[in-house]
């Protein structure tokens, strides 16, 4: 059976430090000259069934020429069964940026309960410049990538160079469109689909990014917003350098935690009998893959390859025996692991000879909002944060693509309009921690938040089955009736077995070969 979570997983998440804009920018509403085509519906592919649909609508790349070019927007359905108690159209993001959502239609088919189900034709779409809707590159290598890198003194002039080549070739591949690949435009594609179907309402269910793209979405056309749903938030005030920070600051007591968890089994696990000696354990792990790489399930380890598996410390059922496997690998011992701890090890599939995911993630990362310029303040800033949050805190403030990015063409959504949308988070969110999902709650005024005390993992409403937040979203999604106040439930953090069988594709897992994204 298919997993809405492994797709979760694999869309991502990132975010900064530089300060909400109080301007909007350009005009939200597609220009009057611009009218959607009706979508021309067909079965997606012999192999899906038959209810699920699939179409092409155009869009403007620049919403300020609706005259001129256009790019390609792919849209799936599936419709309500149940036509007596349709409510109207849901449509659905898993997060990225650059996530596929085409199949969440049939993912939420499935897990979806029927009194909701029964309400929504489901609407997944590949966000502008992803996937099966007209894609860019930027024509990167795999090394190239990748964004976790250690700041040290002696490299951090490749950094600098890894940063700027990365950037330029974005723009040598995708130059003209790059500008335009933006939460605001793809807001306005949400806004077309919505138009292309006849809805003058339409419903949203966003995950991870989704849920910034799905403020956005509430700021920018506030009358046709229905019943809004953000799971796992994205702080409007972080975005996007501060979310990527965000991943290290949060680490820390997340850390901290599994340290008291793993010294309440000493016996299990033989890491130390007090938190002090679990960390020491760890650290002096580090220590011994900088010098020498620790040979772990055919890779070779480095402290800085262990350090970027900082997500795994948000399930300490998870990360205690990970890090038991660790030290027996350091110290020549047989590796024990189960084959559930075994899937967690494993990097999620990249698609084959592709960085569409990336030159979205990019695209919009470094296009939504301004990064600072000066190499020197990410050295500066990386060299504090790797004391002060040692686990990540170089990585996390390191110098990025996005200080050699073209300037933005319009400053991120300002979070004034009263929105009645449902956030809801999970406690130890590795992605988007909890810290941010309150920045999201905060931000949104008239909102309400379902907080699952005790959750672990990221995703939450129909992610994990067990989750006691999935009740009020379910409700609300039902009657559209919000909770008279903010919802606190709690969900008993879930073994490490059981958060391999929903999510195999997790971030949390060791080597950090993670793709950074939310």
């Amino acid at each position: 059976m298919k997993r809405l979570a492994p797709m979760l997983a694999v869309a991502g998440l990132i975010a900064g430090t530089v300060p909400l804009l109080s301007a909007t920018g350009a005009s939200a509403a597609p220009a009057a000259e611009y009218t959607p085509q009706k979508p021309a519906w067909q079965r997606c592919s012999a192999d899906r069934p038959a209810a699920y649909e699939c179409a092409t609508i155009k869009v403007p790349l620049d919403y300020r020429r609706p005259r001129g070019r256009t790019i390609d927007l792919a849209i799936s359905r599936m419709k309500s069964g149940n036509p007596a108690r349709r409510h109207g159209a849901m449509l659905l993001n898993p997060g990225g940026p650059g996530g596929s959502g085409l199949d969440l239609p049939l993912m939420m088919d499935e897990v979806m309960p029927k009194d909701v189900r029964d309400q929504y034709d489901l609407i997944g779409f590949d966000p502008r410049g992803v996937g099966a809707s007209t894609p860019i590159t930027c024509g990167l290598t795999d090394t190239e990538q990748n964004i976790n890198r250690p700041y040290r003194e002696e490299t951090f002039p490749a950094d600098v160079a890894w940063a700027r080549t990365v950037a330029d070739k974005c723009r040598e591949k995708a130059g003209p469109v790059l500008p335009f690949v933006t939460t605001r435009n793809t807001a306005r594609d949400m806004d077309a689909i919505r138009a292309a179907l006849g809805e003058k309402k339409i419903s949203y269910v966003g995950y991870s990014y989704g849920t910034y793209l799905g403020a956005v979405y509430t700021q920018m056309f506030p009358e046709r917003s229905d019943r809004i749903v953000l799971d796992s938030g994205v702080d409007p005030q972080r975005i996007w350098r501060g979310m990527i920070q965000v991943w290290a600051t949060e680490a820390e007591p997340a850390f901290r935690r599994w340290t008291q968890w793993t010294a309440e089994r000493s016996a299990e696990y033989g890491l130390g009998a007090t938190p002090d000696a679990v960390s020491r354990t760890f650290w002096d792990l580090v220590a011994r893959a900088d010098r020498e790489p620790i040979e772990f399930e055919g890779t070779k380890l480095t402290g800085d390859d262990i350090r970027t598996a900082r997500a795994v410390f948000f399930s300490p059922s998870q990360a205690a025996p990970l890090v038991k496997a660790l030290k027996d690998a350091a110290d020549g011992k047989p590796v024990k692991l189960t084959p559930p701890q075994l899937q967690l090890l494993k990097p999620a599939a990249a698609e084959p000879a592709s960085d569409n995911g990336t030159a979205v993630f990019l695209a919009v990362v470094c296009g939504d909002t301004e990064w600072p310029r000066y190499p020197e303040q990410y050295a500066r800033e990386a060299a504090r944060d790797k004391i002060a949050y040692p686990l990540y805190g170089d990585f996390a403030s390191n110098i990025k693509p996005c200080a050699y990015w073209q300037r933005p063409v319009e400053p991120p959504t300002a979070m004034k309009t009263r929105t009645d949308v449902l956030t809801v988070q999970n406690e130890w969110d590795s992605q988007t921690p909890l810290v941010s999902g309150q920045g999201l709650h905060k931000a949104l005024r008239g909102s309400r938040m379902v907080l699952a005390q005790g959750g672990e993992g990221h995703g939450v409403y129909l992610a994990d089955p067990n989750s006691c937040a999935n009740a009020p979203v379910s409700s609300y999604l039902t009657t559209g009736r919000l909770p008279a106040a903010d919802v606190t439930c709690t969900t008993a953090p879930g073994a490490a077995e059981h958060r391999a069988e929903i999510a195999p594709q997790s971030p949390q897992r060791f080597p950090g070969l993670t793709d950074g994204r939310f």
